[in-house]
């Protein structure tokens, strides 16, 4: 099997061309594949094939091998892939996802793709279409306490659900390897959630880290940058329009009617993998 290693901001994934290869076992490829010592090594995998519904459909699966609805950062992958790799010569198209359809548009350089933009549709602020248990309606900033520490979170559902901590305390020093987990797979939220903590570093620009579910702790997060925005805006803590910081490097986030997440695309390598024989059940 041919694939392609792609990353935005160090959310790393395996991309595979389903109009040239097929994938019986999708979940358990990612499994495999993203293994950073037995496999290629990736937050998941991402498949990029044919729509009814639009122009190109991405199906993402992370790490572990749940299927993930939406992932800004291989959307950008994604957009590039199919501009350089000849499968469209339009610098504006539509891709397919779980989470709905999402505009793309490419911003070129010597006919190269620098940059990458995603319309990420409008947010969710009502709770229980996000889905959390935390109330009704929109929450801003409801207290959970897990072990030792106490959280204030506001969900966002930005395709997928999100759950963003607005913090005074710098975010460098938290262990977000111990809360995590606890806070993934807290039962006010019954689809697991990815946690953003953020230091609101100006009216214009965040600092952030994320943990997402079913990888764990990556260098970005497209969807979760869109959810800090959104959650720090509403919380009267920031502009409609902001740069976010990752460990991975900056998004730019527009919150107009809809969400636009702007950022690069890097190719890693092409390779071929040969999938691990399974037994049949």
């Amino acid at each position: 099997m041919r694939f392609t290693k792609m990353h935005g901001l160090g959310n790393d994934y395996v991309f595979v061309n389903t109009f040239e290869e097929q994938v019986d076992d999708p979940g358990a490829l990612a499994v495999d594949i993203s293994d950073r010592h037995t496999g290629i090594g990736s937050d998941g995998l991402v498949l990029i094939g044919p729509s009814r519904a639009a122009d190109f459909k991405m199906t993402m699966f992370n790490s572990d091998g749940s299927r993930g609805a939406m992932c800004g950062n291989a959307a950008r992958c994604v957009g590039r892939y199919v501009y350089e790799r000849g499968l469209t010569k339009q610098t504006e198209f539509v891709l397919e996802t779980d989470a709905g359809r999402r505009p793309v548009s490419l911003f070129l350089d010597g006919g190269q793709v620098v940059s990458v933009q995603v319309d990420m549709g409008s947010p969710i602020t009502d709770c229980e279409r996000v889905p959390c248990r935390l109330g009704k309606g929109r929450m801003l900033e409801v207290p959970i306490t897990v072990q030792d520490r106490t959280f204030l979170v506001t969900p966002v559902s930005v395709g997928n659900p999100h759950a963003v901590i607005l913090m005074e305390e710098p975010i460098e020093g938290l262990d977000i390897g111990q809360y995590g987990p606890l806070l993934e797979h807290h039962p006010a939220f019954p689809q697991q959630v990815n946690i953003e903590w953020v230091n609101v570093l100006s009216p214009d620009r965040l600092r952030m880290r994320v943990w997402e579910r079913g990888s764990g702790e990556t260098q970005a997060c497209g969807t979760g940058a869109c959810a800090a925005l959104t959650a720090a805006y509403l919380c009267g803590k920031t502009e409609k329009h902001a740069v976010v910081e990752l460990p991975g490097g900056e998004l730019d986030i527009l919150f107009a009617d809809h969400l636009f997440m702007t950022g690069p695309a890097v190719f890693v390598f092409d390779g071929t993998y040969e999938e691990k024989a399974r037994e049949n059940p």
